[in-house]
């Protein structure tokens, strides 16, 4: 409902039944923000929680892709949106509604929407987490984002490279400025190990994002080998942690979202008690 003239317009309005919102975000494209949002709330599922996955990426939904999921979601009672489940996820994406290869060319009021109705018309039901993939840089779906649910926390994703790093400096300071708590930043494609003489090679450089946490005080949530599998995983729609956590190839990736997990545990206890000091 609008606010009455002299009063502020409402602030952010909680998801009913879903406990964190957790977004991925980045500087730049390229660094393999989906691929980490995925197999993030996948691991997650894994780990026996219910999750839910909003692809938030309209110029590049790619989720659908990536989990092996086509159809468009069904409408039920009230106007309703019923998520695709896949993997033991609820998912949601501009990619079921609009399928190939055709563009999205939306402006700004229109993606405000979109986002405002992923979160508010979907039956989410009751979720332990709702991670958010976020399209790249700093433009208005984050800014809507914001200014539609209360955020638990957002993790930046970068690669060890001056150009990407650049970039994420830039995504940090968007969520501070925006007010929302810094759940850590990741560094993907940290290093690739030879297959031949397992000898780890340093592509992107290495070690820049765990630097550029401590430079920011920003909790470092790990580094994520380049491999391969991780790629062909996701080409083919199965997620690579489905191999389980003792695969080489999730390891890594087990180990970034049990961090998440251990970070949003931390802000949401930080905030329970500043309301019991309040009160």
């Amino acid at each position: 409902m609008p606010a009455h003239p002299g009063q502020p317009a409402p602030g952010p309005q909680p998801l009913p039944g879903v406990d964190a919102i957790i977004a991925v975000g980045s500087g730049k494209g390229g660094v393999g923000k989906t691929t980490l949002s995925v197999n993030l709330a996948v691991a997650l599922a894994k780990m026996g929680h219910k999750v839910g996955l909003l692809d938030a990426d309209v110029y590049g939904p790619n989720v659908p892709l990536m989990l092996g999921v086509t159809g468009q979601p069904k409408m039920s009672g009230e106007n309703r949106i019923e998520p695709l489940q896949a993997f033991g996820l609820k998912v949601i994406s501009v990619g079921f509604l609009n399928p190939g290869d055709k563009p999205i060319i939306w402006r700004g009021p229109m993606l405000h929407q979109i986002v405002k109705q992923f979160l508010g018309q979907v039956d989410w039901g009751h979720l332990d987490y709702m991670v958010i993939d976020l399209p790249p840089g700093t433009g208005d779906i984050a800014l809507s984002l914001v200014q539609s649910v209360p955020l638990t926390g957002a993790v930046v994703v970068s690669t060890p490279s001056d150009v990407s790093l650049q970039d994420a400096r830039k995504a940090i300071e968007m969520f501070r400025q925006m007010k929302v708590d810094l759940v850590g930043v990741v560094e993907n494609m940290s290093y690739f190990v030879c297959p031949h003489c397992n000898h780890e090679i340093d592509i992107f450089s290495r070690g820049g994002a765990e630097n550029m946490a401590k430079q920011f005080g920003v909790p470092f949530l790990g580094s994520i080998e380049l491999d391969p599998e991780v790629r062909k995983s996701g080409d083919g729609g199965k997620p690579v942690v489905l191999e389980g956590e003792n695969s080489p190839h999730a390891k890594s990736i087990f180990a970034f979202a049990r961090k998440v997990a251990g970070r949003v545990g931390e802000i949401k206890a930080g905030e329970s008690a500043s309301v019991i000091q309040i009160q």
